[in-house]
């Protein structure tokens, strides 16, 4: 694993969106092996085109010209998605990506967590997040944390 990334927008008349939904995918299936993330790419290439794009500031990480992660960041400073390549983990990628959010969203930052994603939640709480709340995903039915950065 290399630390050198660039961050730069994402681009969608590029290749970006194959690479970002690939790396979605395989992140996705690294934090939940007994999902079948495969089977959702369809979906998955749906939302990104639909939701997420039109209505997103997307930033993407670049190591040695591959995609390595990327932060979805709306107007009203919802945090989509954080995705970083598991080669990446415990490196400084996420907080970078974070650190674009924030910098993006000054006013604060939402997000909503799996509760049993202990890793993302001790994440995001290293980063200033504090703990605002619990729903559940509308999509997934899973019980999630909402979390909010506040200046």
């Amino acid at each position: 694993m290399t630390t050198e990334f660039q961050l730069r927008p994402y681009r969608a008349e590029d290749e970006d969106e194959d690479a970002a939904i690939e790396l979605w995918r395989r992140t996705w299936q690294q934090a939940y092996p007994s999902i079948d993330f495969d089977a959702r790419v369809a979906w998955w290439r749906e939302r990104w085109r639909s939701e997420l794009v039109p209505k997103a500031t997307i930033i993407v990480a670049e190591d040695a010209n591959a995609l390595v992660g990327f932060v979805t960041i709306d107007r009203s400073g919802y945090l989509d998605q954080l995705v970083v390549d598991p080669a990446h983990w415990g490196s400084k990628l996420a907080s970078a990506l974070v650190d674009e959010a924030k910098r993006l969203s000054p006013d604060g930052v939402t997000l909503l967590v799996n509760k049993d994603n202990a890793r993302a939640i001790r994440f995001y709480e290293r980063n200033g997040f504090a703990h605002a709340g619990e729903d559940v995903n509308p999509t997934s039915g899973r019980p999630v944390l909402k979390m909010r950065w506040a200046p």
